[in-house]
């Protein structure tokens, strides 16, 4: 297995089975500082920085929560309109990248540019952690998901996962990636103008990841032993930011997950995860079943950045 320090963690396409297990031992070994909310002293001569250019809640505070949960010091931006990056200036990823990198020890990066974190990755010195780009990949959320998959289910072969959305989605990119290494079946369930493109098909099918698109949840939600959701009310992933303007589209019935339906239809042993933020796709009273798990999902997602921090900066081998 590769070595994780000073490694750039900016797609799941390069994660080999073994190394997600080592990844999760790695959390459950540092999650003890997150549930007891307490900060240790793992990376204290270490510096995060973080490159936000699009919006952000769960992962910009998560990553740098789990650097102040290490120990370490956090410095950077959450809004790109106030740098030289996004005023009149509009400074370039290298030229940004290259200052950045004399402040901290890792750069964290959320772009609207797909590609845009492998860009600063070609320039820097030092890590670069992929925290969403554009349409493209977002491999800490999914290394979270399948984090939350692996202790609530006990393994993540023999599987059956339903994905609903927007298969444009960094999420549903990452984890039909990560697919390649299990024995698991996706179920893909979106409206016509989000399917999966001809050309992510053809590299799933050349990673042999087994998928099925069916028409909608209700068919196929008895078989799922994961329900991952994203919505189909989507913002611009392209944009840096991407305001409400007038009235917002109601999810079609197809494509949402209530809890009647999960009552009548889903496995009793079932569980719903979604990154957030949602919409209308999974009503609020989901939260009182025993499905929901994305409140864990968030908590651990954390858990997981600790684990990758501590790794690329050589906390932990």
């Amino acid at each position: 297995m590769r070595s994780f320090l000073g490694r750039d963690i900016l797609s799941l396409k390069d994660f080999e089975r073994e190394e997600f297990f080592h990844v999760f031992e790695v959390a459950d070994h540092l999650a003890p500082h997150a549930r007891d909310r307490r900060n240790g002293d793992l990376l204290r001569e270490k510096t995060l920085v973080t490159a936000f250019y699009q919006p952000s809640t769960r992962t910009r505070l998560a990553t740098e929560g789990a650097m102040h949960r290490l120990g370490g010091h956090v410095c950077g931006f959450s809004d790109a309109k106030m740098t030289r990056a996004g005023d009149f200036y509009q400074e370039s990823i290298k030229d940004t990248v290259h200052m950045l990198e004399f402040y901290g020890d890792v750069i964290a990066m959320r772009h609207f540019q797909q590609g845009a974190p492998a860009e600063a990755a070609r320039w820097a010195s030092v890590p670069v952690i992929n925290c969403g780009d554009g349409w493209g990949e977002h491999p800490t959320q999914v290394l979270t998901d399948l984090y939350t998959i692996w202790h609530e289910k006990g393994t993540l072969d023999g599987l059956a996962v339903l994905c609903v959305g927007d298969m444009r989605m960094r999420t549903m990119h990452s984890i039909l990636y990560a697919m390649s290494q299990f024995d698991m079946e996706a179920l893909i369930v979106c409206p016509p103008e989000m399917s999966l493109l001809p050309e992510f098909k053809s590299e799933l099918d050349a990673r042999s990841v087994s998928y099925r698109e069916v028409e909608s949840v209700d068919k196929c939600i008895a078989e799922a032993d994961v329900i991952y959701m994203e919505p189909v009310v989507q913002a611009d992933y392209t944009k840096g930011r991407d305001e409400r303007g007038g009235e917002v589209a109601t999810t079609p019935e197809a494509y949402r997950v209530t809890r009647q339906l999960l009552r009548d239809k889903a496995k009793s042993d079932s569980i719903v995860l979604h990154s957030l933020p949602r919409m209308d796709e999974l009503p609020v009273d989901v939260d009182d079943t025993h499905h929901a798990r994305y409140w864990i999902e968030a908590y651990n997602g954390v858990v997981m950045r600790m684990a990758l921090l501590a790794l690329v900066l050589g906390g932990v081998e």
